[in-house]
């Protein structure tokens, strides 16, 4: 059994002096953190939360919220991260699910569940008593779950993803490894820590030994303050903030020495415009299942392999398989990855993690592509794959066309019914401006295959997202979607 000691409370004894966590002008530093965490895991012993048991967290990006992750280690619980743009519906179904004990959240959110468990926010929870002992977990065993986040569910009810402190640990520094480590490094989190991509870097700061400064949300003024201010070296982004972040600034801030993105390949066009500014933007692919990013492509190879996710990070396995066969390059097929920060498996759930998994290797359910030298490039879910008459489209590279189009704003394809084909693309755009068709069938003549050009263009005011923000796919399909098209 592999134990490590307490990540706060070891970084706290060996750096105690450093800054932790910047939110808006207060700074902590480890010392200062560790006391305010030992404090809080006081009061929630009181609640009666014993070690084994699972804990919801439902809060805003602040820093009680990280606060509370360490707290909850502290005293051995595991902790669902629960998403706020969900609906109290689908909450109360994770909730039920994870077989939480209590949901830590705001008073905001509170109201919603006081029926469905035992609920604190910071203002109820019970103020410590002098003299109670508590048993403070002082190691982690790096086989024990830490966190479960609930995977979208683009098909099916979400599944729980079992997350450890190993994975965690293993992506931290599989990560380090990848982009280096500095003395002044500083990570600026404006993605919400319920995801993966925020929560990862919460505990790169305390395995590090990084600052990390913290937003409640992305506003592109506030981070480009807050880049100069604090001098932040790294940041996480997806492709919306990229683009924002881009259309605000002409050179990229000195200070800035990675903007690790995520959340599904970007556009050329904006790739392009990254390196013109001098914005070193790491693309990469990883999942929830993965703890992050597992693939991922440095700066030096951004426009020579423009497009791609990069490389495994070190210690990480990738593969494309067809069925049992190993795909040769530029073969598709589905991508399979194996490391030490690929989730225990999906919570309650033996004959999905069962399903999942292949020898030890993670069934991702993405298709893809290696080219000559083992660059990956990813094409699509394999859910959201159309075959029109005998043939593999993948929607999103027909979405990658059409946003080239300087007033597509938004691009979202998928397949319709045809008597002939058996399936065929319809492409749903929002647009800021008024495009004729002719227009767009050219743009898809240049780059596209023709069985590959949407049978339909539907301009509508918005495309269906869930809650992290991902195209639902499947829901352009439904009738009451193309209704509102014109």
């Amino acid at each position: 059994m592999m134990k490590q000691p307490n990540w706060l409370l070891h970084r706290a004894y060996l750096t105690p002096d450093r800054v932790a966590l910047i939110y808006q002008n207060k700074e902590w530093t480890f010392h200062e953190l560790a006391q305010e965490v030992d404090e809080l895991s006081n009061r929630l012993a009181q609640a009666s939360l014993k070690k084994g048991e699972t804990v919801a967290l439902l809060m805003n990006n602040q820093p009680q919220m990280v606060m509370l992750v360490h707290a909850c280690f502290l005293l051995g619980l595991k902790i669902v991260l629960l998403n706020n743009k969900l609906t109290k519906a689908e909450r109360r179904y994770q909730l039920e699910d994870a077989k939480a004990a209590a949901l830590l959240t705001e008073s905001v959110f509170a109201i919603d569940h006081v029926s469905d468990l035992p609920v604190y926010t910071m203002e109820t929870l019970p103020e410590a008593e002098q003299g109670d002992e508590k048993k403070i977990e002082s190691e982690f065993d790096l086989n024990e779950t830490a966190t479960i986040m609930y995977t979208s569910g683009t098909t099916g009810r979400p599944k729980g993803v079992e997350q450890t402190f190993g994975n965690h640990f293993h992506s931290a520094v599989s990560s380090a490894l990848n982009m280096g480590l500095r003395e002044d490094d500083r990570w600026l989190i404006a993605l919400p820590l319920f995801h993966i991509s925020g929560l990862s870097a919460l505990f790169k700061s305390v395995i590090y030994g990084m600052t990390v400064v913290l937003h409640q949300k992305f506003d592109v003024d506030e981070v480009k303050d807050s880049i100069e201010q604090h001098r932040v070296t790294m940041i996480s982004v997806v492709q919306t903030m990229l683009s924002r972040l881009l259309s605000r600034l002409e050179e990229c801030p000195s200070s800035l020495r990675c903007l690790l993105l995520g959340g599904g390949p970007a556009p050329y066009a904006m790739l392009q415009e990254s390196k013109e500014k001098g914005f070193p933007v790491f693309q990469s692919y990883g999942m929830t299942e993965t703890c992050s990013q597992i693939v991922t492509l440095a700066p030096e190879f951004s426009v020579e392999k423009l497009g791609s996710a990069g490389k495994p990070l070190f210690g990480c396995e990738l593969k494309i398989q067809d069925g049992e066969r190993i795909c040769r390059p530029f073969e598709h097929g589905e991508i399979i990855v194996k490391g030490a920060n690929v989730m225990k498996g999906y919570l309650y759930r033996q004959d999905a993690t069962a399903a999942a998994f292949d020898e030890g290797w993670l069934k991702t359910g993405d298709i893809g592509y290696v080219d000559e030298e083992g660059f990956l490039y990813v094409l699509d879910r394999r859910s959201d794959l159309i075959i029109s008459g005998g043939e593999n489209i993948y929607p999103a590279e027909i979405e990658a066309v059409l946003l080239t189009h300087p007033h597509v704003k938004e691009a979202g394809v998928t397949g319709m019914y045809d008597d002939r084909w058996g399936e065929v693309p319809a492409a749903f755009l929002v647009t800021d401006d008024k495009i004729p068709e002719n227009e767009l069938y050219a743009l898809c003549e240049s780059h596209l295959a023709k069985y590959k050009w949407p049978a339909a263009f539907h301009f509508v005011d918005e495309l269906p997202r869930n809650a992290s923000n991902k195209l639902q796919r499947h829901r352009l399909k439904s009738k009451g979607f193309s209704n509102d098209s014109n």
